[in-house]
């Protein structure tokens, strides 16, 4: 039986420099690779430090349609949700390192929850999962 996983999906910026300081630096991500390609690119992955999911390739845009993309790869929904174990630790750090959070935390029925955005306006869901009751 074929085995599959997503392991990386692209994610369009306007330099690599200041989307790798955003994904690093301030959410402190790994940066798994940063290669140059042929005329002019690079590969740059970075990736949440000790998780399992898939890395963000961090894309430069090259023409104007892919420009006009920056900040709105999912036409103004949540599209990218970053998951962790210590809701109020990251939500701190994150915060205190000036991470913009667009609403306040919120508690749901599935965990905790809070909006940030990216410098580009991507916004993504910090959640924590709640832990099913035992049965």
């Amino acid at each position: 039986m074929p085995v599959q996983s997503l392991f990386l999906t692209a994610l369009i910026v306007d330099d690599y420099e200041r989307a790798k300081a955003f994904y690093c630096d301030m959410l402190g991500f790994d940066c798994l690779e940063d290669s140059i390609q042929p005329e002019g690119k690079r590969w740059v992955v970075v990736k949440p430090k000790g998780g399992d999911g898939a890395g963000l390739l961090l894309a430069k845009a090259a023409n104007d349609m892919q420009k006009a993309a920056i900040g709105n790869q999912t036409g103004g929904r949540v599209g990218f949700f970053l998951k962790t174990d210590d809701f109020v630790r990251d939500h701190a750090a994150m915060s205190a390192k000036g991470v913009r959070f667009l609403e306040e935390p919120r508690h749901e029925v599935y965990g905790s929850v809070a909006v940030f955005a990216d410098p580009y306006g991507n916004t993504w869901d910090l959640i924590e999962h709640a832990v099913p009751p035992a049965s």
